[in-house]
């Protein structure tokens, strides 16, 4: 296998779509580096492993000596990208796209290398376009063009409104490909249409097109939707080690060879390897293991990886409680609280729904090897236990 082809495997690796492959491959083949971008709004100020996916593509184009650019969206993070959307983002301030900003450039430097990475803002060359610039650049595009991308065109459908504004931010990624003469540029695949858009101005420029190369979103914990802070099924890079272990152990022998392939590192025939030894009788658990001690030595260190295993190994396969059990006391007003309101203020569930689901599940108990299942159970005023929730999360609570 030559180089090249080495490089395209890896690549290719975990890629939903390639536009277009052939384009790739060529440009491979030329052995120049090529200008790599992604595009990143600071719209929350911390990431998951989620958005990760993306990163660790980049680090693969680094390692086989390509330029990465990793843009900030700090002109685009103030108009707000309508990907996915049915409502008009909020548009954010110019100090909250700065202050998140300085934290992504802390936190993606865990995986790229900082000196094969360029730091970009996209407001260097959109403040120099300035107001007839702007114009110029949507006289390229017409409305029906714009209805053609599929959230416009359902909140069209529906009567929903579309902000003018919002027709710009397609225009602006676009254009920050022409300002960048990119040769690539990665997203998610919500965002095909702003990224075709690039190939579209560049081509008018009279540029190179860029190939475009989109990634999957990474289901979470659930297995079932994508990983998000709103539904609570992510991991966050910023987790401790503790936390992380247990959230990564939790997943299924399934979902694990899907974080497998977008979020370790290990090459392809390593991973083979470790899919061979299940299939000759070993046990998933341990290869999940793996997983998550190369995920938090990323981002902590190999001391932390190996003391989450323990703490993992302690706490449940002993079936011992932790050492930092958190100490709450709750204010009731009458003699006596539902189980469910004691779990959701304790903030060891998100809702009094989920209290009484994690309790139709078995998944509560009450200091260690009492479970829970009566849904209606009345905690009195003055008891103190500790309460646990599913295998992760406990709390001490006094009722008063």
């Amino acid at each position: 296998m030559t180089n090249w082809e080495q490089a395209f495997a890896e690549l290719k690796r975990g890629c939903e779509e390639i536009l277009l492959e052939e384009e790739l491959i060529a440009k491979l083949k030329q052995g120049k580096p090529l200008k790599i971008k992604a595009g990143f709004d600071p719209t929350a100020p911390d990431l998951h492993l989620g958005h990760t996916v993306l990163i660790n593509k980049l680090r693969t184009f680094q390692q086989y000596g390509h330029e990465v650019i990793f843009l900030i969206g700090d002109f685009t993070g103030m108009i707000g990208d309508p990907s996915g959307k049915n409502v008009t983002r909020k548009p954010l301030s110019r100090d909250d796209v700065l202050a998140n900003a300085e934290t992504y450039k802390e936190q993606v430097f865990k995986i790229l290398d900082p000196a094969k990475t360029r730091i970009a803002f996209n407001s260097e060359w959109m403040n120099e376009l300035g107001a007839a610039g702007l114009i110029r650049l949507a006289s390229q595009q017409t409305v029906a063009r714009m209805l053609e991308r599929d959230d416009f065109k359902k909140r069209f459908a529906n009567n929903q409104s579309i902000a003018i504004h919002e027709f710009l931010y397609p225009l602006v990624q676009g254009w920050d490909s022409v300002a960048l003469e990119a040769d690539v540029e990665m997203g998610g695949t919500d965002q095909r249409f702003n990224l075709l858009m690039g190939r579209e101005l560049q081509k008018e420029a009279g540029q190179r097109p860029q190939t475009v190369m989109m990634v999957p979103l990474l289901e979470g914990l659930d297995g079932v939707q994508k990983m998000s802070k709103s539904l609570g099924n992510y991991v966050g890079i910023t987790d401790a080690p503790n936390e992380m272990f247990g959230k990564i152990m939790s997943i299924s022998d399934e979902l694990m060879w899907r974080y497998f392939e977008l979020l370790s590192f290990r090459p392809l025939t390593e991973i083979e390897a470790l899919k061979q030894r299940i299939a000759e009788g070993g046990n998933p658990r341990d290869v999940k293991i793996e997983l998550a001690k190369e995920i938090i030595a990323r981002f902590h260190d190999t001391a932390a990886a190996d003391a989450a295993e323990q703490d993992f190994i302690q706490r449940f396969s002993k079936n011992a409680l932790p050492d930092d059990i958190p100490e709450l006391q709750l204010s009731c007003d009458g003699e006596a609280m539902p189980i469910a309101n004691l779990l959701k203020e304790a903030g060891l569930v998100a809702s009094t729904s989920e209290a009484m689901r994690m309790i139709k599940q078995g998944a509560v108990k009450r200091n260690g090897d009492e479970k829970i299942d009566d849904s209606k159970l009345e905690i009195t005023k003055g008891s103190e236990a500790i309460y646990q929730v599913g295998k992760r999360k406990f709390a001490k609570i006094s009722l008063v």
